[in-house]
């Protein structure tokens, strides 16, 4: 199974490639649909990168290739079979050369640490160059071979889009015939970037039907559209009506898809588990896995009328267990070691996953904040773009992964808050980052939509603490269908950077003294502004959220901060004031294509609050596409922030001090633990204070004589 996690565009191709070299030898060994070429199903998910970049991931280029590739000779005809083979071997002999190169790099690197020779300076500076150059020939391949695979496969003009319906209503004696004006509204724009015709158009609203009849269309893979509507179709149908509709179009068409494979029943069939296999593999846990009758009805299908007439059914069946047997180990897999672990026994190493293991945090170092003076309380910021050639190669790890120690710190308690001052704030920031890595790994773009419904506010505070996630009820703000299943992994997500929140004013407010206020202050500074350099801005900005608590911005400890370490919390708001400031900011660049990032989760959820604000329909009861468009946009990121997970190296001791600390105050009162504190509290100097109850004696004593 491949992962939902098929990044192609206009950055590196980040996809699970483990079996790409036998797709080449083995084309269609079992029975299948006549027309239905086991490989090109491989992996149906276009992923993040066509939801976020539509019809732009391809340019003129992959098209000007495409059109040559596969050709012997200029007068020679263009051959679909010639091309795939021509374009697997070529993906196949650079991707080799590419980790062979990657290999030697890593070397020759650990060789010029021991010796430092000059001579092999100049060798790996030559290395860094072909390096670039091969990464990008890969990422070129690998985004026409994306290109290949969606390129008008099993679709049909958008004429034919009526009859997708109609082949599916049980009763068509009784059913009028079905315009597509009636379904689906177009406008025109004078060019497309990655088209030679004029008046291209694009869809503005649509019908329910309509909307799911266009998955049909020929270009629906190439624009986007089958990733946007996965990830928005909930605003407009329940996973039950989606489901129903493709295995319609599947029984209504399967007897008579063996027939000619140009005809459009057969490319209504073939696209139906196309889009079928896709669904499940991009959202199987946000739809399946919640949703035990929506599963049974689709493994009851596939068993009864699909598994016995070709072997489609038993590949979706085994799609679906090893899905559900992703879902059920996700904890496991979110750890680094274990993905480290099971690349190794496998021998199924990406280059993605190479370069992973090689990265160096030196190249995080690109990112930074310069506070410019004289703009106020909350500066500007100028983010600097290092475009160099370091960013794209193999760096090694930071350090050796350490081994999970059995000893746990089971007196974390007693030991307070002095592991956290005695400990850098690099190592707190790799461990609390790693930690944080956990929790949003396992979370999903549909799980930040409609996210009032389920409580979520624009406060510091999204989830009360008295109310748990699972008694949040559906308010009359619910932007999803009344019988939609929604998965409520957002609020476990929210509710744990509330608990680190409170976890870092309740370590600050029980220190007994100042002068360990002050040290716990400047660490967590410290702590935040690492997290936020190595783009984890989550943990930056639960720190913060946890510095701005009324009770700990009153301490006297403020008063007392070295100058340069109370700047930082100007800086953290300037961040912070970033982070909202635009829904796609984290997204500009390349940085976060070779960089790893992790969102905060209140502040994505606000962006796609304020575009589902306002109306969702137009006039004619037609769903506003070009809205729905935009929201799986900006919830596309955090597929695209997925694919790049941190390396650090886990210490498991300090990760299980840090998971009892926070676990001990996550629910904890601040107020009540700073009233037990007396450095939490303005003190007037015993001499001053002697003093004064001196002289109010003599003048007592004074009017007494």
């Amino acid at each position: 199974l491949q992962s939902n996690s098929c990044g192609v565009g206009p950055g590196f191709a980040e996809e699970k490639r483990g079996a790409e070299e036998q797709a080449i030898i083995k084309r269609a060994g079992n029975s299948c649909l006549a027309s239905l070429n086991l490989p090109d199903f491989h992996g149906c998910s276009p992923g993040w990168s066509s939801a976020f970049y539509g019809a732009e991931c391809f340019d003129s280029e992959v098209h000007s290739y495409l059109k040559n590739l596969g050709k012997q000779k200029s007068s020679e005809s263009q051959n679909i079979d010639a091309k795939k083979l021509e374009l697997e071997q070529l993906l196949m002999m650079e991707t080799k050369n590419y980790r062979k190169t990657i290999k030697f790099y890593q070397k020759l690197l650990q060789k010029e640490r021991r010796s430092k020779g000059p001579e092999i300076k100049s060798m790996l500076a030559k290395l860094r160059g072909q390096l670039q150059e091969m990464k990008s020939k890969v990422q070129f391949l690998e985004l026409v071979k994306k290109y290949m695979m969606y390129a008008e496969q099993w679709g049909v003009e958008s004429y034919v889009l009526p009859t997708v319906i109609h082949n599916g209503k049980s009763d068509t004696m009784d059913m009028a015939p079905l315009d597509e004006s009636s379904l689906l509204l177009y406008y025109n724009t004078e060019k497309h970037q990655c088209n030679n015709q004029n008046g291209v158009r694009v869809l503005q609203a649509g019908t329910p039907l309509g909307l799911m009849a266009y998955l049909y269309s020929r270009n629906a893979f190439l624009e986007g559209y089958v990733q946007q509507f996965l990830y928005t179709f909930r605003y407009f149908c329940t996973q039950e009506e989606f489901l129903q509709f493709l295995l319609d179009r599947i029984s209504s068409t399967l007897p008579s898809a063996n027939l000619d494979p140009s005809t459009s029943l057969t490319k209504i069939c073939n696209r139906s588990f196309y889009i079928l296999q896709a669904w499940i593999e991009d959202c199987y846990s946000v739809d399946f896995a919640t949703n035990t009758g929506l599963l049974g009805t689709l493994k009851e299908f596939i068993s009864s009328k699909v598994a016995s007439l070709n072997g489609c059914g038993e590949r979706l069946l085994s799609l679906l267990e090893d899905a559900s047997a992703r879902k059920s180990g996700s904890d496991d897999l979110c750890s680094s070691v274990d993905k480290c672990e099971q690349e190794s026994e496998e021998g199924r190493k990406t280059l993605h996953s190479l370069c992973k293991k090689l990265s160096e945090d030196v190249s995080r170092k690109n990112f930074y904040w310069k506070l410019s003076k004289g703009m106020g309380p909350i500066a500007q910021y100028q983010r600097e773009r290092l475009h160099t050639g370091s960013a794209v190669l193999p760096k090694p790890c930071c350090s050796s992964f350490t081994e999970e120690s059995s000893v746990s710190f089971a007196r974390a308690d007693e030991v307070g808050p002095f592991l956290l001052i005695e400990c850098s704030a690099q190592q707190l920031c790799w461990q609390l980052t790693l930690l944080q890595q956990e929790v949003f790994c396992k979370c999903h773009p549909v799980h930040f939509l409609n996210s009032r419904a389920l409580g979520v506010k624009d406060k510091c505070v999204a989830v009360p603490k008295a109310v748990s996630a699972d008694t949040v009820s559906l308010k009359v703000c619910n932007l999803f269908l009344s019988k939609c299943i929604q998965d409520q992994y957002l609020l476990q997500l929210l509710k744990n950077a509330d608990s680190i929140s409170t976890w870092v004013a309740a370590e600050i407010v029980t220190c007994h003294t100042t002068k360990r206020q002050v040290s716990l202050l400047s660490k967590f500074l410290l702590i935040a502004k690492c997290c936020y350099e190595q783009r984890n801005f989550a943990t930056a900005m639960q720190i913060l959220a946890g510095l701005e608590n009324l009770i700990v911005r009153q301490l006297p400890a403020w008063k007392i901060l070295p100058a340069k370490v109370a700047e930082i919390m100007e800086e953290l708001k300037a961040v912070e004031v970033f982070l909202k400031s635009d829904s796609l900011c984290l997204m500009e660049g390349d940085r976060f294509k070779t960089l790893p990032t992790i969102p905060s989760a209140h502040v994505l959820a606000m962006h796609v609050q304020q575009l589902e604000t306002g109306g969702f329909t137009m006039t004619n009861g037609a769903h506003k596409w070009t809205k729905l468009r935009n929201i799986a946009k900006v919830v596309s990121q955090v597929h695209a922030f997925q694919e790049n997970p941190y390396t650090y190296a886990p210490d498991f001791k300090l990760q299980s001090y840090l998971r009892q600390r926070i676990t001990r105050f996550k629910d904890a009162d601040v107020s009540a633990l700073a009233a037990d504190n007396c450095a939490n509290f303005h003190q007037i100097p015993a001499e001053k204070h002697s003093r004064k109850i001196q002289d109010t004696l003599r003048r007592m004593k004074a009017t007494f004589q």
